[in-house]
């Protein structure tokens, strides 16, 4: 009898006991292609020596410093390689344990920048419909997973959210990608006079949404305008790349590909690649510099805050992203894995988007494509389909919900950066078969 409480009570899953490159194997000897990464964590595969050599080097000399009393070698070397290669303005970061962590020291953060520079009627936030932002209550509070959100709404502080930047199911016939992308940005000029633009502290954000929609990138001058707009307002953009970032659509921060640069940036997952639990905010010289000048303490704080165990997984992970070339791979695979993706599902009648960048790629699965019109929810694809691929060896990350929060089904793919040409044929093969099993 097993006493872990589990995710779901009347499900047993199978034990892993052994990962081998992008490859889980249970307690019975199945080998399972991990096409997701979990939940896009295991940018580098289940068996990188490099990386596991160096949690035993640190182990062996410093396990665990307070941040209330010491700094430590690996959190500095770290965050020094992680702001070498940040987004411009970017020169601060502050290590948590994981991605919840990193939204609320963020949303903590941009409150108290606003009190230390004087703004304290400042205290709201919006974000958009169907994003994911962490399961805490705050980070819960802005995010847009209805499904997620509903159990706890009466015990959350209550954020805005506009729509969102969802083109295959929010452009108008006849509208081109930038008109688009600019009339859902101005969306978020709309709500800030209809709340009061004086009382908002910050904009959040995935620049390519994950879990909730199932890799959907913005349309072309989104981000561009969405900048403005905060600009020219005085409120924060808080970028949220937990999922989307350190490499995995193909650059090392995804706003690069937005051409912009975030006041606050969130990071987790493939930052620690599944080593050790880690997750970081970066943020601005500007917020960083009214702290500082203000009281001079960021009144936020975790046990685990800079944990040297994880910190010098990370840097190995970082360093084998940018100067190991394995963002680059990252973008490259990414465009192989598209590539076998339209091929096998290109005019499949159930599928009626393939979109991502790099190595994070999202099919929305409908009853009919030319209507759009997705399945019943009453008939549980998503979990289904999740149940089958596992039993037909392929992890991937199937999700409910993609279009309002009940309606729509989605499969998410995030497989690791060193996955092979023959791995990603196997991929698309066995999620070939998972379909039609469950499709007909």
């Amino acid at each position: 009898m097993s006493h872990i409480f589990p995710r779901h009570t009347k499900s047993q899953p199978p034990t892993a006991v052994r990962g081998d490159g992008v490859y889980l194997i249970d307690s019975e000897g199945k080998n399972y292609l991990d096409a997701s990464g979990g939940a896009a964590v295991s940018c580098l595969g289940h068996s990188d020596q490099d990386v596991i050599e160096a949690i035993k080097k640190q182990a062996e000399t410093l396990a665990f410093a307070h941040t209330g009393f010491f700094t430590s070698e690996p959190a500095e070397r770290l965050a020094n390689r992680l702001i070498s290669n940040a987004p411009e303005g970017i020169e601060r970061v502050y290590l948590v344990s994981g991605g919840s962590e990193a939204v609320e020291s963020a949303l903590k953060l941009a409150r108290q920048f606003m009190l230390e520079t004087d703004q304290p009627k400042r205290n709201k936030f919006i974000a958009r419909r169907q994003s994911y932002h962490g399961n805490t209550l705050g980070a819960l509070a802005t995010g847009g997973n209805m499904w997620r959100r509903e159990p706890f709404a009466p015990v959350m502080v209550e954020g805005h959210h506009i729509s969102p930047c969802y083109e295959y199911r929010n452009r108008a016939e006849g509208e081109s990608l930038e008109d688009y992308g600019l009339r859902a940005a101005n969306e978020l000029e709309t709500k800030l006079l209809e709340v009061g633009p004086e009382t908002v502290i910050a904009f959040i954000a995935e620049p390519v949404v994950g879990a909730t929609a199932g890799a959907v990138p913005a349309a072309p001058g989104y981000f561009k305008r969405i900048r403005e707009i905060c600009d020219q307002y005085g409120i924060l953009l808080i970028l949220d790349e937990v999922m989307c970032g350190m490499g995995r659509t193909g650059s090392l921060f995804a706003c690069e590909q937005d051409g912009i640069a975030p006041d606050i940036v969130c990071i987790a997952k493939g930052l620690g690649a599944g080593y050790q639990p880690i997750g970081a905010m970066l943020c601005s010289g500007r917020i960083y510099e009214a702290i500082e000048q203000g009281s001079g303490f960021f009144q936020h704080g975790h046990t685990y805050l800079g944990h040297p165990i994880a910190a010098a997984a990370a840097d190995v992970v970082v360093q084998k992203l940018t100067e190991g070339g394995l963002v680059k791979r990252s973008a490259e695979m990414g465009e192989k894995l598209d590539q076998a993706l339209h091929a096998e599902f290109g005019q499949h009648p159930h599928i009626g988007d393939i979109r991502g960048r790099g190595m994070f790629r999202g099919l929305e699965l409908v009853k009919d494509r030319a209507s759009k019109t997705p399945f019943d929810p009453a008939m549980g694809i998503a979990g289904k389909l999740k149940k089958v691929a596992q039993a037909n060896g392929l992890i991937c990350y199937p999700g409910s919900g993609t279009i309002d929060g009940k309606q729509g089904d989605h499969v998410l793919l995030a497989p690791p950066f060193i996955i092979s040409d023959s791995q990603i044929d196997e991929l698309v093969g066995k999620l070939s078969l998972s379909l039609k099993d469950v499709l007909g």
